[in-house]
């Protein structure tokens, strides 16, 4: 998706778009834009004007600069637009190479397997994929795991794992299997997949205006419509006065004053923020979520993986009374030798770090490893007898507090009075734990007891408290939702710099918490990736899945980040905030320009009959058609001059909006009331030189 490195790139680009800026002159197109619609008939007219003067043989250089300039303006616009469009189709064409028609083994209710074509796929068939062979559709993997090559949509080479079950098991068809064989679930009919839909999306087929857009449609088209009233009511004046105006003229005059700048830049400053989003792997759904992302004023983020790194790494050993430290060492790294995962890992590192010498297999010979269960919430393992003074083989459990002390008890190894006292002693040593952040994991033992605890702490990741500042000078605030209690939540929100934090959340609660700040007036941004996310990222403003997610939660956000990395909900906010900043940017702009045009255009009008409009001529200008030519290929020239700016966006920086707003007031509105006294005089003085009026 990193295929466009320079917002002008290859000269392919130029090429389409300068022929898009051609195709685009057709009515049917313009009329999409009323602004540049009016341009466009006024272009007509001055044309027949020029082609009538040629014709009575009178003097048509004037006419036909205004009309060269006219279609220029035109020109100019649609090649904004264009241009926009053509880095998205870019980016198209490489998903499209990563589509193809391919054969599919289609298993029957019966087991029997037989080839079929793709795109003979239904939804809910199920189909075998073995190592090298492309998903044919999208779906689920109802059977097995394997290694996917994702890289021809998310750009990454690494492979990512997809397994049936849990939160992993959405595939997306044309991508590679590289390892093993699943059994996929077709969830997505031919023509309408992920990939299918990414490619409609980033060429602009489905791009719809979005509210912002068709309000300030709407204003343009209002302030059109009242300009081309007061034009009109000019030529009775002039004939008032014995003043003659020609058509020519009047349509100059109309197009000076008319937002062109804005209207003309409009779609390409729409298309280039998705395609910002593009660049940074996000794929929105519509500009409406862009948009939506600029006015986030609460971001909802997940605590792991999004503000600690995700894995509870092992931090301290903390033996009960009267516990030998190395004895809880060894029943720790017994309990955690076959634990694979991370926080498994991490015990058996820190056991070595602290100086416990470890074999390659520390478990003896006849030793059966418990595995972690949702039910238990416990691990450990199951020691064969070991010496003379155990009367039998030994049980070893890691996990959480009650859980433990709940096995010792079935055990027979706690009455009531000592597992109170047990109890005690062990929250005693917990409750420190828990109130830092961390989680308290028990070790005990059937024979002797319990033991200590393992303290795993959850790491936040590097600069998020500087991250966290930076939303909040946006006016942005800050929640983070987790599972763990609200000792541990507490604790964790403190360090990263969160301004509030929802614990123990369930799925109706995230949605609950949504609704309410809904009901406030506020705008809520979240991510996820699983299919208990799945009502939260509906009901959300802004609803950004991961590409590693379910099919449920896919169909449910209107963002997917293909990099599946949630702390990127605030990079999209940024490129939002960009969006509105650089249309508000160039809307001032715009309207701004236009009263310059007045002390251009005005005066030469009726400077002849009425010489007191003399004094509005500040930039004396050489004649009346100097002054109104130059008007006209300023407006034109302006056009192109922000072409850049409206595609790479106005540089933003985190502040409030009220702050935001004033430096666009004095930056744009000063700028563009004095860019045309400048741009104008200038021109004036170059057509004057050369002598073409």
């Amino acid at each position: 998706m990193r295929h466009i490195r320079k917002y002008y790139g290859e000269s392919s680009l130029y090429h389409t778009a300068i022929i898009q800026a051609f195709c685009k002159l057709h009515p049917a197109s313009l009329i999409h834009n009323p602004v540049m619609f009016v341009v466009g008939v006024g272009s007509v007219l001055c044309t027949y004007a020029f082609f009538q003067d040629m014709y009575q043989q009178n003097s048509a250089s004037f006419s036909g600069q205004i009309s060269l300039w006219l279609w220029f303006t035109l020109l100019f616009a649609n090649f904004a637009e264009a241009l926009a469009e053509g880095r998205g189709k870019a980016q198209a064409n490489s998903l499209r190479s990563a589509r193809s028609d391919t054969l599919a083994v289609l298993r029957h209710a019966d087991g029997s397997l037989h080839e079929v074509s793709a795109a003979q796929l239904c939804v809910g068939d199920t189909v075998l994929v073995a190592a090298g062979q492309m998903i044919p559709a999208d779906g689920t993997v109802v059977e097995g795991a394997a290694a996917v090559d994702e890289s021809a949509i998310t750009g990454e080479s690494a492979p990512l794992i997809r397994e049936c079950g849990g939160d992993r098991s959405a595939v997306t068809g044309g991508t590679t299997v590289l390892s093993d064989h699943i059994v996929v679930r077709v969830s997505q009919e031919a023509g309408k997949s992920f990939l299918d839909r990414m490619i409609a999306l980033v060429e602009g087929a489905e791009r719809q205006k979005t509210p912002n857009e068709i309000a300030l449609n709407v204003l343009l088209a209002g302030l059109t419509l009242i300009f081309l009233l007061a034009v009109v009511t000019l030529k009775p004046l002039a004939m008032y006065h014995n003043i003659r105006i020609d058509i020519v003229v009047l349509v100059a005059l109309l197009v000076c004053l008319i937002p062109t700048t804005i209207s003309g830049l409009l779609a390409s400053i729409g298309i280039a923020g998705m395609n910002r989003l593009l660049r940074c792997n996000v794929l929105a759904m519509s500009g409406r979520a862009v948009e939506a992302a600029g006015d986030v004023d609460v971001l909802l983020l997940d605590k792991t993986g999004t503000i600690t790194l995700g894995n509870r790494m092992a931090a301290a050993f903390i033996p009960l009374p009267g516990v030998p430290e190395d004895e809880l060492l060894l029943a720790a790294l017994h309990a955690s030798a076959g634990d694979e995962t991370p926080e498994g890992r991490s015990i058996v590192d820190l056991a070595t770090l602290l100086g416990l010498s470890i074999q390659e297999n520390p478990l003896p010979l006849g030793a059966e490893l418990v595995p972690f269960s949702a039910d238990t919430r416990m691990s450990g393992v199951d020691l064969p007898v070991l010496s003379e003074e155990h009367a039998g083989p030994e049980k070893i459990r890691k996990g959480a507090t009650d859980a433990v002390l709940h096995w010792m008890t079935c055990l027979g190894q706690a009455s009531a009075d000592s597992l109170a006292k047990l109890r005690e002693d062990v929250c005693a040593l917990a409750e420190p734990v828990a109130s830092s952040g961390g989680t308290p994991l028990v070790v005990a033992s059937s024979t002797r007891g319990v033991l200590g605890l393992i303290h795993l702490k959850d790491v936040v990741k590097p600069g998020m408290r500087e991250r966290f500042d930076r939303i909040r000078a946006m006016g942005i605030r800050t929640i983070m939702v987790t599972g763990d209690n609200r000792l541990t939540a507490a604790a964790i929100a403190r360090e990263a710099g969160v301004d509030d934090f929802l614990a123990e959340a369930k799925p109706e609660d995230k949605l609950s918490l949504i609704m309410d700040l809904q009901k406030e007036g506020r705008l809520v941004a979240m991510s996820g990736d699983g299919t208990n996310d799945a009502p939260a990222l509906a009901k959300s403003d802004v609803g950004l899945v991961m590409n590693t997610g379910t099919q449920a939660a896919r169909e449910a956000g209107n963002m997917i980040d293909l990099d599946s990395d949630p702390t990127k909900l605030i990079e999209i906010v940024e490129i939002g905030k960009q969006l509105l900043i650089t249309r508000g940017a160039m809307t001032t702009f715009s309207l701004a320009n236009d009263v310059a045009k007045y002390f251009a255009i005005i005066p030469a009008l009726f400077m002849a009959a009425l010489p007191e409009l003399g004094m509005l001529n500040v930039m004396s200008l050489s004649t009346p058609q100097s002054a109104i030519l130059s008007a006209v290929i300023f407006n034109a020239l302006i056009i192109m001059v922000l072409i850049p700016l409206a595609l790479k966006g106005v540089r933003y920086r985190p502040r409030s909006t009220a702050t935001v707003l004033r430096g666009n007031l004095v930056v744009y509105g000063l700028g563009g009331l004095a860019a045309p006294f400048v741009g104008i005089k200038l021109i004036d003085m170059l057509l004057t030189s050369l002598k073409l009026v």
